[in-house]
Formats: C-alpha cells, structure tokens, sequence
C-alpha cells in the first residue's frame, strides 16, 4: 500500500523574515531565527510569542536549543556567537566567532560542544565547558559554509554544504576531511542525514534548483529531486505514517516527495514569500515553514493509495 501525503495550512503569522527554525524536545516552543535580528520563542499551542531577545544591528541566520543548559545560542552576521538562558533571559556570553557572517550552528546531542559554519570559510569547534574555548578549526571549503549536520549514528562525525559546490565530511579527532562529494553543478545550501528502511543517507539542497539524495555508505547519488524553479534552501525528512521528504525553496513553494518512489506527491505555495528553513512538529503532524514574510503551519496528512 503506498501512500499520498499532503499539507493543508492551518495557521501564519506575519512578521520579518524567518532564517530558522529549532524545536524544543520537551516544551511547546519553536524558536525562530530572524532577518531583523530579533530572536523568538514562539508556543506552537497558544500561538503566542512568549519572549523575544533581540540582537542589534545584525542579521541571524542560526539559532538553537542547548535545552540541557536551558540556553540558546545565537549566531548573526556580526560573527558574534550569544548565548542566553531562556528561562531568566540572562546573557551568559557573547563573543566574536568568526570574522563573516555565521550560517549555520549545530549543538552535539551528548558533548558540551557547539560547531559553527561561516562566511569566513572555516568551521569551528567551542566547548562551553572549557571556557568556550575553540578548540579546532576546519579549514578546505573555498567559499562560504552554510549548513553543517551531525551523522545521527556516529555524532564525531558532521557534513558541511558549501557554495564551492561540495560536501564535506569531517571527524571531530581530525582537522582533514574524511571524504568529499562534489555533485551539484552551483552552491550547496542544506545538507542533512535521515535514515531510511535502515539505511542512512544524505540530503543536499542547491542552487542548481534540485536537491539530491545520497547514499552515505557508497556517496552514491539514488535520486535526484527535481521540480524546484529557483534555490533549494531547506529540507526536512518526516517519518510519519509514510515517510518523505518536504524541500523549501526560493521559488515560494515546499514540495512533498515520496522516499519509496521519489515522486513528487504535493506542491504547497507560501503566501508569505520565498521558504528559508523548514521544522516538523511531530505530535501534532505539523510542518512550518519559515518565510520572507513569517511562518506558516500546515497539517501534513497522508491518504493511503
């Protein structure tokens, strides 16, 4: 039996526009990364902006849970990384990153580390329990670096997507990268794992307007998502009753792909502008889509066929 999924819209909120999106594990919070350089936590029940924090004079790109801290951890275009805690709204540090833009933050699920990808080229490793100090720097893209993934089954290992067109592969232990793909004929935005039927594979997302799927253990590429008519900016792999793939793009919509066949079952249009970055709420099937002008909350629904 396959099935056909869909996404019918259930709710928007205007506001600036919205870069990222992180979920709390436990609490109903989605927090949002924007343009403006505000930073929100916003109740996916209530629908209500419960606190703002707010950065001046710079645009965020990144912004993340450290949920065992009860911290966030900003990253914006100054190259200042900010932490506060989300409870009391007290700011625990700030300091200077990077010397460009940073794009993309990833918090290791069991180490005190942080990996932060940037404009400057370089990847960097903080421990928050050592000070924040960097501890290394991963240096070999030759153009910006704007998303970064932890390998779900080995978390010393994390890709890197970059507009020099490859994806990077990195061991926490080593400064050289482990291994390289280069398929995408322009700049690749997202990068991400997702497991599938007991395989694990790799999601990128480009400018060449496709996003491709890899096979991790052959860095084969098994398909290639075809459809988008600008920049794939952002993906999210859901395993629901069926499981699939929804791409975010710059050309105003989120396309919903079946991962048995690959087909294209479901075109979704934002009213709200281009699709920046992409969150799945799994107890309420919920999928929202971060957009020039806000986000959108769509239902995902799935018909068998």
């Amino acid at each position: 039996m396959g099935f056909t999924v869909e996404i019918k819209k259930t709710y928007d909120q205007r506001s600036e526009r919205v870069k990222s999106i992180d979920l709390h594990p436990t609490e109903p919070w989605v927090l949002l990364g924007m343009h403006s350089g505000n930073v929100c936590i916003w109740n996916h029940q209530s629908q209500v902006t419960e606190k703002t924090f707010e950065i001046p004079n710079s645009r965020v790109r990144s912004a993340k849970f450290i949920v065992r801290k009860e911290w966030i951890v900003i990253g914006a275009d100054d190259g200042f990384i900010r932490v506060y805690n989300y409870n009391t709204n007290e700011k625990i540090i700030e300091f200077k990153g990077h010397s460009d833009f940073i794009r993309s933050l990833i918090v290791h699920p069991s180490q005190s580390y942080l990996l932060s990808a940037s404009d400057d080229k370089l990847i960097k490793l903080w421990d928050w329990e050592n000070g924040w100090e960097c501890t290394k720097t991963f240096e070999g893209h030759e153009h910006y670096v704007m998303q970064l993934a932890l390998n779900p089954r080995d978390t010393n290992i994390f890709a890197s997507a970059s507009l020099d067109h490859s994806i990077k592969f990195w061991d926490l232990g080593s400064l050289v990268p482990r291994s390289s793909i280069d398929g995408h004929t322009e700049g690749v935005n997202s990068v991400e794992y997702f497991e599938n039927d007991g395989k694990l594979y790799i999601l990128t997302g480009s400018d060449d307007n496709t996003a491709k799927v890899w096979d991790y253990e052959s860095m084969t590429c098994v398909q290639t998502l075809e459809g988008h008519t600008n920049n794939v900016t952002s993906f999210q792999y859901v395993k629901h009753e069926a499981s699939f793939i929804i791409t975010g793009s710059e050309d105003q919509t989120a396309r919903v792909w079946n991962t048995k066949t690959y087909n294209l079952d479901h075109v979704f249009t934002s009213e709200l502008g281009r699709v920046w970055t992409i969150g799945f709420i799994k107890d309420t099937s919920e999928i929202i889509l971060g957009c020039d002008e806000g986000i959108l909350v769509g239902l995902v629904t799935s018909t068998s066929n």
